[in-house]
């Protein structure tokens, strides 16, 4: 998601070429959603314009080397931009796309000003912080604050993310996993669907039920006509605390071993 990097010395609104086109294909309004094949030809254009800046030696830091995780666990290259950099590689694009996409990121701005979070995952960082900070007072709620005020934040976003991304927010918070780790303990445990086939890495029925996941559906228009859906398992709001709950460091050695 699109989130706060320090990209030189100072922090700064950014999102992934991942973001920028899905972000744009909202604004351009057509019809059916070639997302992916779109983010395939934006790479190739960043791609272009990075290698005609560096033939002609110039140093750059508003587009950086990324990567993100799909729905099955796998890793994929992208781009992190900043807004000079989402600006520069939108030239080609219409006016309106590119009016609408500097006042999405104006308003990501504010709230970086404010001293906002600009995003879920930011938002969920924080929360871990002050659940920190309050054990180290040893207030007699510790427990019930923390969970509260983390719910109350939850409830008031209706952003899901995927599994990859709340793999990195546990890593980052102590908790000893990662992506592909995380996945195969959602497997084993019967929050994903283990057997391999069409259902692989999907949410379980049970999974379903508490409301835990939630799919989201692509559709894919391949050049030879034929057209496709991508399901891409999102963790929800109820999820997320769920999971954040459920691996305290009691389970750690769990995640550790799978």
């Amino acid at each position: 998601m699109s989130g706060v990097m320090k990209m030189t010395n100072e922090e700064v609104v950014t999102m992934t070429s991942l973001e920028v086109v899905e972000l744009i294909n909202n604004f351009r309004k057509e019809e059916g959603n070639q997302v992916e094949l779109l983010h395939k030809s934006f790479l190739a254009s960043i791609d272009t314009e990075l290698e005609s800046l560096k033939k002609c030696k110039i140093s750059q830091q508003n587009i950086l080397p990324s990567t993100y995780i799909n729905s099955r666990g796998k890793e994929y290259r992208c781009y992190k931009m900043n807004k000079a950099g989402i600006m520069q590689m939108l030239n080609k694009e219409s006016a309106l796309v590119r009016y609408k996409t500097q006042q999405y990121i104006e308003a990501l701005e504010n709230k970086l000003k404010n001293n906002l979070p600009t995003t879920y995952k930011e938002a969920l960082l924080q929360l871990v912080e002050q659940v920190e900070a309050n054990e180290k007072l040893q207030l007699e709620n510790q427990e019930l604050k923390p969970k509260a005020i983390f719910a109350d934040a939850v409830s008031a976003s209706h952003t899901s993310i995927l599994v990859g991304e709340l793999a990195k927010i546990l890593k980052q918070n102590g908790i000893n996993t990662g992506q592909k780790r995380f996945f195969e303990w959602l497997r084993d445990n019967g929050y994903l669907i283990k057997r391999k086939g069409v259902d692989y890495n999907m949410p379980t029925q049970k999974s379903m039920e508490r409301g835990l996941f939630e799919i989201k559906e692509t559709t894919i228009n391949h050049s030879d006509g034929h057209i496709s859906i991508s399901k891409t398992p999102k963790v929800t709001g109820k999820g997320q605390i769920y999971f954040i709950n459920k691996l305290k460091p009691a389970t750690q050695l769990a995640l550790a071993e799978a």
